[in-house]
């Protein structure tokens, strides 16, 4: 008889309706059994009734603030916490205080980063072996792994001008990470996206959202084109209760110009040939988590010997902070010669015997002007 792994409960306290549901969306996707708690006192009452392992802390609450429901919270529980602010004062306020937190994020936050500061959390403490796999479960995950890898380009960019990679390295727990490009006239179209959850229903997902976005190649404008591929989308994640993360690019490979919309990814680097590297922001939240929700489109120009890397969470989760992420994925993409090198160099950051997830990555770097 197989048994279940055992059951992690998670407290959410926060008092914006719209970032609590997010939470809740994220934290479910990481297997945790939520209580929602929209002010402190009700936040310390929860936590001691569900006893919880996790609790992720609004700093500005209405009632008692999120500080001293920390204090609180330390009297009676040894859950983790990890406390959220959406100002640069309180960050120092933060980190110069002991009140007994365990680490803290700054609002707007990116899903990824959150699910990766909470994995990182959790390694800490010593995990109960994992469950045996019923067959049942192995073919479903065999069979996902199957739709995953289908949703791959099976065609090489060659774009004059351009070195095009991309890498994936799957794990045992199969997900919804996928990237796909396609040549177009003018250069290129990129998406890269991931499907929250796991399994069969995260490859479909995924599978979806390939489709969908192959099928708005000819809308000539990309954030019309993403609006209304995601609100297909977005029909398809309701009934499933999930979301997906998204980066989409146009390239015109003549002029450089990237254009690119980033739905709650955030996990793209833009590396110039000259000059520290940048991290694209996100323009929104991931699709499928509000209704109606624009992403406005940004430019950045791909100048000769500028490079575009972007990652999946894997490579995020493998580091133990956000700095060190972005300075190891600009020293592997400065160090090497080809696309198809750096992408080898983004994987090796995450080992295979330590990754928690499929390892992605799509390298766009337009080559160097010969000199004569």
């Amino acid at each position: 008889m197989v048994s279940s792994p055992p059951v992690r409960h998670a407290v959410v306290v926060e008092d914006d309706a719209d970032i609590r549901g997010l939470l809740v969306l994220v934290l479910e996707q990481l297997d945790f059994v939520v209580t929602e708690a929209p002010d402190g006192l009700s936040g310390v009452e929860a936590v001691r009734n569900t006893n919880a392992e996790l609790v992720t802390l609004d700093v500005n609450l209405p009632d008692i603030d999120g500080m001293e429901v920390c204090r609180r919270l330390r009297e009676f529980s040894d859950a983790y916490i990890l406390m959220l602010t959406a100002r640069a004062d309180e960050i120092d306020r933060l980190n110069g205080l002991d009140i007994g937190a365990d680490d803290y994020i700054n609002k707007p936050f990116s899903p990824k980063e959150l699910q990766a500061r909470i994995r990182a959390l959790f390694r800490r403490a010593r995990t109960p072996a994992a469950p045996a796999e019923d067959s049942r479960q192995t073919d479903e995950l065999e069979r996902a792994a199957v739709v995953q890898k289908s949703l791959l380009p099976r065609e090489t960019v060659r774009l004059e001008g351009y070195d095009v990679a991309g890498a994936f390295r799957p794990t045992r727990s199969v997900g919804g990470d996928f990237y796909d490009w396609y040549q177009t006239r003018d250069g290129m179209h990129l998406t890269f996206a991931d499907a929250m959850g796991k399994g069969m229903g995260a490859a479909l997902i995924a599978a979806t959202v390939r489709a969908v976005m192959r099928s708005v190649a000819d809308t000539p404008a990309i954030d019309t084109a993403f609006a209304s591929a995601s609100a297909t989308i977005t029909s398809d994640l309701d009934q499933s209760g999930s979301f997906a993360t998204m980066f989409h690019a146009r390239l015109d490979a003549s002029s450089g110009k990237l254009s690119y919309i980033d739905a709650g990814h955030g996990l793209a680097l833009y590396i110039p040939a000259e000059g520290a590297a940048q991290r694209l922001v996100s323009a929104g939240p991931p699709v499928g988590i509000l209704d109606g929700q624009h992403w406005p489109a940004a430019e950045l120009l791909l100048e000769p010997g500028d490079t575009l890397v972007i990652v999946s969470d894997g490579v995020l989760d493998a580091h133990a902070s956000l700095e060190d992420f972005i300075r190891n994925v600009e020293k592997a993409a400065r160090s090497e010669e080809t696309s198809d090198d750096v992408c080898a160099a983004l994987l090796e950051l995450a080992p295979v015997e330590t990754a928690e997830d499929d390892v992605t990555a799509v390298v766009v770097r337009r080559k160097p002007d010969v000199q004569h």
